[in-house]
This record gives C-alpha cells, structure tokens and sequence, in this order.
C-alpha cells in the first residue's frame, strides 16, 4: 500500500497538483457565488419574517436531495463542465449563509437599533453600519460553513468531466489495485477542507 502510494505520487505529481487547484478554484468561486446571491437573500427574509420559513424551508429540502441526483438535474440544463458543479454546490451552500445572515441579524440587541434610530440613521445606514458589524461573527460562520460543504460537494464534479480531487478517487476506483489512488484523492479532499477553514479563520481574525 504505502509502496504504491509512494510510486502513485512520484509518477503523478503534475497531474495531482492540477486536480488539487482545480477543486480549490471550483470550491472557492462556488461559495464566493453562493454568498454573493444568500447573503441579500438573508437580509431580505430578515426584514420579511413572514416568508422566511418558507424560503428557508425550500432550501432546507434542496439538502434533502441527493448531491448526485442533484448533479444530474443540473447536467441536463447546463451540460458537462465546471459550471453544472458550481451550480450544485451553491444550491447546497446557501443554506449555512442564508440562515446565518436571517439569525444574525434578528439577534441584533433592539437597543442598538433603536439608538441608531433615535440619531436619525436612516434604514439603510442601520443595515449597513448597526446589524452587519454586530451579526459578522454569525454570518462569517456560515461561510465559514458553506466551504467545508464546497470542499465536499466539488468532490462529485468528476462524473461531469469537471477534474478536481474526486477525478482521482474516481480513477482508484475504477481500477482494480486502486487503494492508493483513492487514497490520495480522500486526504487531499480533507486537507483542502482544513486548509479553506483555516485559511479563512485566519483572514476574518
């Protein structure tokens, strides 16, 4: 085993290397999308409580689905490639910023609010300068998240032609001595995910 994984690594480096980028590219700009469109989402259904449980609901079942059958769906609207992947792991990701941001900013302390108020702050400017400061740390934990789910999720891309690290689980598998190869493929997937989360936690420190 360790003999194979040796060799597996020495004759494969470039190709591995490649792989490990491509999944990082597709995780990162998967969940850089995903708080681009859940973020204003969470601030929507914050200030419109009525339909939060609904739309919180619907995302809720998305987790429901099973990430391959999801994976297919979207190959038929979108096609082979990157994008069908980063389609799927916004859908699964939105529900860590979505309801972070909802939470968060409903748990600011009302004091805050209304003194902001009481100095003639406008809306928008207690949104912008009162209930995202306070509600940070919790949003940025759902990010925070949202790219371990990535990290996973990207794993699948292979069976659209996308590459990342589940290309090469993929190959381990389909061959007959493949323990190594898919080997490699599953602890660089864990490294990525640790890398991301500590990367991140470092920068929002």
């Amino acid at each position: 085993m360790i003999d194979g994984l040796i060799n597996y690594l020495s004759d494969n480096s470039s190709y591995i290397i490649s792989q490990l980028f491509t999944h990082l590219y597709i995780s990162i700009v998967s969940v850089v999308l995903t708080f681009l469109i859940g973020f204003p989402i969470g601030i929507f259904l914050s200030d419109n409580k009525k339909i939060a449980g609904i739309v919180i609901g619907i995302i809720n079942v998305i987790q429901t689905i099973p990430s391959i059958g999801m994976l297919t769906i979207l190959l038929i609207l979108l096609g082979l490639g990157k994008n069908t992947v980063i389609a799927t792991v916004i859908l699964y990701s939105l529900l860590p910023i979505v309801s972070n941001t909802y939470v968060g900013l409903n748990n600011v302390d009302p004091t805050y609010v209304d003194s902001a108020k009481g100095v003639g702050m406008s809306r928008f400017q207690i949104l912008l300068m009162v209930k995202i400061p306070l509600a940070l740390p919790v949003i940025l934990a759902g990010v925070r998240n949202a790219l371990v789910i990535a990290v996973g999720i990207t794993t699948i891309g292979s069976f659209v032609g996308a590459g990342g690290l589940g290309d090469i689980i993929l190959r381990g598998i389909n061959i007959t001595e493949g323990g190594p190869i898919i080997l490699v493929g599953a602890i660089l997937c864990a490294f990525v995910a640790l890398f991301l989360d500590r990367l991140f936690a470092w920068i929002i420190k």
